[in-house]
């Protein structure tokens, strides 16, 4: 028997002890069925007519990064996006912006520096890898 991704959205978030909510079983199971990652202006204009404003977008998008049900990506022009299957992967890992069409991808089989010397003092915490160029797409269009 196949499960809704609906079912499985909702399955994930009861799965972390917290409510279940139309709002994250939504925003949830519609980026479970997006090939990319998108931004929170994305994810609203292209939601079913179960619109949420744009608040209460925010606030379900920072419960699911919380949660580790979405992965949170900060593009070169700061905009975060936003993609299912966060816990599937660590957030270690190298991320690719095209600088035609802006799309960010998630590499995670690039082999990525294991540790980096910092100076006495700091420790780190999480690390970002931003890879900048174009993607097969846009370098097909040139």
């Amino acid at each position: 028997m196949q499960t809704s991704t609906s079912d499985q959205a909702e399955t994930l978030i009861r799965a972390t002890g917290a409510r279940v909510t139309r709002q994250r079983v939504t925003v949830l199971e519609f980026l479970m069925g997006q090939e990319k990652s998108l931004t929170h202006h994305d994810i609203q204009a292209l939601l079913p007519d179960e619109a949420l404003d744009s608040v209460t977008l925010y606030r379900v998008l920072e419960w699911l990064t919380e949660n580790e049900l979405v992965h949170r990506i900060a593009g070169a022009d700061q905009v975060w996006r936003f993609r299912a299957g966060a816990g599937h992967h660590s957030h270690e890992h190298a991320h690719f912006q095209c600088t035609h069409c802006e799309e960010v991808t998630c590499f995670t089989d690039v082999p990525l520096p294991r540790t980096i010397k910092l100076p006495s003092g700091f420790q780190s915490q999480e690390m970002d890898f931003l890879i900048k160029g174009t993607c097969p797409h846009c370098a097909t269009k040139k």
